[in-house]
């Protein structure tokens, strides 16, 4: 009997099922790739805003407090967004006509809100409390970069579930003094005078902690009360 098919056949089967196999799996990392690529997460994209605000100029430079625009960040879940009456505490004084704030001026005439693009965001399904993380000494710079330095404010991490759970799995490797969070952005900071981890925290550059200073970490956790192993537990960020 002659022979129906080719013996190139056989290849192109095995490649064909190879393929097939392949296929799937290419398909599933080009498209984790791809939404976790800056495109979509924006980490280190600077957002359009109704007014190019600096936070070098702001913290750095004339050493104001965090706390006087994020009100709400030591003892809410949201860090708060300043209404327009914080800024026009300070620009009904100063760079009065500025065109850049005629928005802000306009606001504060009109009684109508700015609105703000949200730079960092967690999915609608995640539970955050920034109170929280800053009353157990958890630094700003930890999840929002080197924030007093951003001319334009960016997004530093993109908060997958595996970047927090990095963290809550080794909470030792983050908590500190309450008194050190804001404590770095003080005017009058020395870079001297700060440790390896507040220069690295400050430059938005990883740091690995020395196994004294994870003790430390550790005798934190027991002086804030935290049960290290519930923080992996699925409540804690979906309730």
């Amino acid at each position: 009997m002659a022979q129906i098919f080719h013996p190139s056949t056989n290849v192109i089967a095995r490649v064909s099922l190879l393929g097939a196999v392949i296929a799937p799996l290419a398909l599933m990392m080009i498209g984790s790739a791809i939404t976790r690529s800056p495109a979509q997460t924006k980490v280190q994209v600077a957002l359009d805003q109704p007014v190019p605000f600096s936070h070098q100029h702001h913290v750095t430079e004339l050493g104001i407090d965090c706390r006087y625009c994020h009100t709400s960040v030591e003892k809410s879940s949201f860090a708060g967004i300043p209404a327009t009456h914080t800024c026009m505490s300070c620009h009904s004084q100063i760079w009065t006509n500025s065109p850049l704030l005629e928005p802000v001026r306009e606001s504060y005439r009109s009684g109508q809100p700015l609105f703000w693009n949200r730079v960092n965001k967690l999915p609608e399904f995640v539970y955050f409390n920034h109170s929280i993380h800053i009353n157990v000494g958890i630094n700003c710079n930890v999840c929002h970069g080197p924030i007093q330095g951003m001319q334009l404010t960016w997004k530093a991490q993109p908060f997958h579930m595996s970047w927090c759970l990095e963290c809550h799995r080794n909470p030792e490797n983050a908590v500190g003094p309450r008194e050190s969070v804001f404590a770095l952005y003080r005017k009058n900071m020395r870079k001297a005078d700060l440790t390896a981890e507040e220069r690295a925290l400050l430059a938005g550059t990883p740091y690995k902690r020395s196994p004294e200073e994870l003790e430390k970490g550790r005798q934190f956790l027991d002086d804030y009360h935290i049960n290290k192993a519930e923080l992996t537990d699925c409540w804690i960020c979906h309730r």
